[in-house]
């Protein structure tokens, strides 16, 4: 069979089986056997070209990032930090409008420099700052909102899962793309915090002046995990930034960092065995998909799948923001029924040589693409992170329509930065000399 025409017929069981509910890993896999095997007709043929690619796949140095990172943001918040780090920002901030929701943003953004998956901030800061907010008169909408809406810089502020798993298929440099998302996610932080403020302003009922009432002092404990906290960031981000070691060590680094801190906020034996376990039960599956979409990128280039959608995008002869719209359409599309990895796992390996063949800044693209995927995490009706808001918080009152209707202004912020990013390239390749 012609290679085009098999690639094609599995791109179509792909997702056909993803909609029916299959385990992508385990379709990636399965369609690119079958793809390999019709184009070589040769079982065994098929086999050995894929195990190769798997074994080539395992051995990268990159792949050991995304453990050490899970681990070390299971370290941090399994420690209790992030509550320390809430309590300081939201003492720091004084009398301003919207003071919790502002702090609930600024936690996120720099929780979200530790643990690299938003779903991890949903969950910490749904049973952190929630509570707080609603017991001091905040609307239920807006409080929600503010959670769900920042939890997503967990996938672009840096070190984020999504940056490694798009640079492991693309094969660009996971330092270039780290340092790519840290003004784009500042700027994404910034909007997040004075939409709260605003919206205090205009309407003092959602975020009631009751919020001023002294809270104390931070104590000794609180200090240490806040300050450990912005030490960790200071460290694999400054690390990498400052060429002290490459995002391989950093997360070495980083780690030992975790590690640290968490045995100073009074974890032992016991809860450091249980991140260990349960950043090895994470890793698992990630390390399992990107196998899989190794595998899925070998069948793409083999039959040259890639050139001939390639060529059906040019040949609607639109321009260069008609193409790039219409790959962020499907990817909304997609947020809607899929996680972000998996979209990830499916379209780049399609739209990364489209977009370099349109002359598209890689890294500009790369950060226009997480932030769109990000947009389908607060997307009905799947919403990964607004399922995660809702079994993390014990409000029985609290319905899924309150947290999508309180993240439709986060969902637009996202979406605009994401246009900022693609018009004003120089947002994300801002610092060339990391290589690409």
């Amino acid at each position: 069979m012609m290679g085009v025409e098999a690639v094609l017929m599995m791109i179509g069981l792909l997702v056909a089986l993803v909609l029916l509910g299959l385990h992508i890993a385990v379709v990636l896999a399965l369609t690119s056997m079958l793809g390999i095997l019709l184009m070589m007709g040769n079982m065994e043929i098929a086999v050995s070209m894929l195990s190769r690619t798997a074994y080539e796949a395992i051995r990268s140095h990159v792949f050991i990032v995304i453990p050490l990172f899970i681990l070390m943001g299971d370290l941090v918040s399994r420690s209790g930090a992030a509550g320390d780090l809430y309590r300081v920002c939201n003492r720091a901030l004084g009398r301003l409008p919207g003071r919790l929701a502002v702090a609930t943003v600024a936690g996120n953004a720099i929780f979200a420099a530790v643990t690299g998956v938003s779903v991890a901030s949903a969950a910490a800061f749904s049973r952190i700052a929630y509570p707080e907010m609603r017991k001091l008169g905040y609307n239920k909408e807006f409080a929600v909102g503010a959670v769900a809406g920042s939890a997503c810089l967990g996938m672009l502020i840096p070190p984020s899962v999504l940056l490694i798993i798009w640079a492991v298929l693309t094969e660009m440099s996971v330092g270039a793309l780290f340092i790519a998302g840290v003004i784009p996610g500042l700027l994404l932080a910034a909007l997040f915090a004075g939409w709260c403020v605003v919206a205090a302003i205009i309407n003092p009922s959602i975020a009631p002046r009751a919020e001023t009432i002294d809270m104390g002092k931070s104590d000794r404990s609180e200090i240490i995990g806040a300050v450990g906290i912005l030490a960790l960031v200071a460290l694999v981000i400054g690390g990498i930034w400052g060429g002290l070691f490459n995002p391989t060590e950093a997360a070495g680094f980083g780690a030992i960092g975790g590690l640290i801190l968490a045995y100073a906020k009074g974890m032992r034996a016991k809860g450091i065995m249980d991140a260990i376990y349960n950043a090895g039960r994470t890793t698992a599956p990630i390390m399992f998909l990107l196998i899989a979409a190794m595998m899925y990128s070998r069948l793409l280039a083999m039959g040259g799948a890639v050139n001939y959608i390639q060529d059906l995008f040019l040949a609607t002869g639109g321009s260069v923001i008609v193409i790039i719209g219409l790959m962020a359409l499907i990817w909304l599309l997609l947020g809607m029924i899929i996680d972000s990895t998996s979209i990830i796992l499916l379209t780049v390996p399609i739209f990364a040589p489209i977009a370099m063949t349109l002359g598209i800044d890689p890294l500009a693209f790369a950060i226009f693409g997480i932030l769109v995927i990000e947009a389908g995490l607060l997307t009905p009706p799947f919403g990964l992170i607004v399922y995660t808001v809702k079994g993390a918080i014990t409000d029985r009152d609290l319905k899924l329509g309150h947290i999508f209707k309180g993240a439709i202004p986060y969902w637009v912020m996202i979406l605009g930065a994401a246009i900022a990013v693609i018009a004003f390239p120089q947002l994300a390749n801002w610092l060339p000399t990391l290589g690409r």
